[in-house]
């Protein structure tokens, strides 16, 4: 975890926007001794909103397999797959 006063982002930003680039990883920006913001390289910010949406859909998938929602078999997904594709 990396930690940085706001006096540091404020003085030195140049250093602490390498390091985030670098790492990719977030920093904890801290005011007066405690939490105030995250900073993160916009690379890392869109990863991680990939990630996100990823898991989302994931767990969608997943809750409708729960819900036993109708599913296709591989050759009706197919059928559909070429059906859309003749569409276009």
């Amino acid at each position: 975890m990396i930690i940085k006063a706001s006096a540091a982002l404020r003085n030195d930003y140049a250093s602490i926007s390498n390091i985030a680039k670098e790492t990719k990883e977030p920093i904890y920006i801290t005011k007066n001794g405690e939490g105030d913001l995250v900073l993160m390289s916009i690379e890392a910010f869109e990863k991680r909103e990939q990630m996100l949406k990823l898991r989302a859909k994931v767990l969608q998938a997943e809750q409708e397999r729960i819900d036993k929602a109708a599913t296709l078999s591989i050759s009706q997904a197919r059928e559909r797959l070429k059906e859309r594709v003749n569409d276009i």
